[in-house]
């Protein structure tokens, strides 16, 4: 029989860092997680769907927003937000990248762009996620350069804003019930935040297929032509590309988290299957190669939680600067991908199989890898802290 495990994939034990409180959420999650969540995943990735009807738990949780305060949102720290995103990403990638963006980018845009009148509006529903989020940033021509390209157009008539463009890679965008769209407007070029409440006339979204990764999270590819949106809907304190980026330096960071929890997810599986699996008349636990795969995946998986848990107490006291949430994120995918490769390597053929959880974390990592800034382009905002000299050009 192989030995039962003696550390979790929480090696420096970094739990710890959250008051009790805290922690009691966080086993929550993990439960969610394993119980509801795992015993059904495969199936709706397969279909390329997302499994609506475990919302109502999710909302139960009270994570929506959890580093915001006021409106429903409970104002914890960003220490435990990312830990969630952890937790979240360790069981699936999907419902992760589903939460942050309802919970991050479209919640935390509200938080720090709208008004007050327009926090009370929306917020409340969206915390107990009766309301679902989403976040039109990224265009067809443009991802990594949209901070300059950004091509959807805001043209004011009287008491309303008519929207013209396209955004791609829209998680949500599909069924979300609020879009934040930034667009750029045709008087002043000043980029400006929108919120359409679907369905409107003039919007369309359609869901991207045949993807190879995060197959349940449903991103459209949404069509505005004309759509009207009045001036109330206008996010107050969005004025510039600027506020765009303050929301998603703090999302970047949550990201990160969430690869940990991919890479964890992976670990774990694979863990489990070599602790049961047995080749030459022993168990694979007792392989040294085995155990160098073991090391190495603990030690990514250790390491990047650790530089995630120090850039969140940065955020936490207001320190964070761009090139700590592009350094945690950059680092933590490359690592994720190192992991989720030597899961499926401990677990041989048998690590392709769906059944075993680990293919489709593999799959989902290449997508971590990409969205909310590239490697390349967080490796570039370090390179400029760095030396001082942007290569962005």
């Amino acid at each position: 029989m192989a030995d039962r495990p003696t550390v979790t994939s929480d090696f420096y034990e970094l739990e710890a860092l959250l008051d009790e409180e805290d922690r009691a959420t966080l086993l929550r999650v993990r439960a969610f997680m394993d119980e509801q969540v795992e015993p059904v995943i495969n199936q709706y990735w397969t279909r390329a769907q997302f499994p609506r009807e475990l919302i109502p738990g999710l909302a139960e949780l009270g994570i929506a927003g959890a580093q915001y305060s006021g409106y429903g949102s409970p104002g914890r720290s960003s220490l435990f937000d990312g830990m969630v995103s952890m937790e979240l990403g360790r069981g699936d990638p999907s419902v992760a990248t589903f939460m942050g963006v309802h919970g991050g980018l479209a919640m935390g845009t509200l938080h720090l762009c709208a008004s007050e009148e327009q926090k009370e509006r929306w917020l409340p529903a969206m915390a107990r996620m009766e309301r679902i989020g989403a976040f039109g940033l990224t265009e067809p021509e443009h991802g990594s350069d949209v901070a300059r390209g950004i091509q959807t157009t805001a043209r004011r008539d009287g008491d309303e804003w008519v929207l013209d463009g396209e955004k791609k890679w829209i998680g949500n965008g599909s069924f979300a019930d609020l879009v934040v769209v930034w667009a750029r407007d045709v008087d002043t070029d000043r980029v400006l935040g929108f919120v359409v409440e679907t369905p409107a006339p003039g919007f369309s979204a359609v869901d991207l297929e045949d993807k190879i990764a995060l197959r349940a999270v449903q991103n459209a590819h949404i069509t505005l032509d004309g759509v009207r949106v009045p001036e109330e809907n206008r996010l107050q304190n969005a004025n510039s590309f600027r506020d765009t980026a303050n929301v998603l330096r703090a999302t970047r960071v949550s990201v990160a988290w969430s690869a940990v929890g991919c890479s964890r997810g992976a670990y774990e599986h694979a863990l489990r299957y070599a602790l049961g699996r047995e080749q030459f008349g022993r168990p694979i636990t007792s392989f040294q190669l085995v155990q160098d795969l073991l090391f190495r995946m603990l030690g990514n998986i250790t390491a990047s939680a650790a530089l995630c848990a120090r850039a969140s107490q940065l955020q936490d006291c207001g320190m964070l600067r761009d090139e700590h949430a592009s350094m945690a994120k950059g680092y933590s995918t490359m690592r994720m991908r190192e992991t989720v490769g030597w899961a499926r390597e401990l677990m041989g053929g048998n690590g392709i199989l769906l059944e075993n959880h680990v293919g489709r974390f593999v799959a989902d990592a290449e997508a971590i890898y990409s969205y909310e800034g590239t490697r390349e382009v967080n490796s570039l905002i370090v390179g400029r802290a760095i030396t001082g000299t942007s290569a962005i050009t």
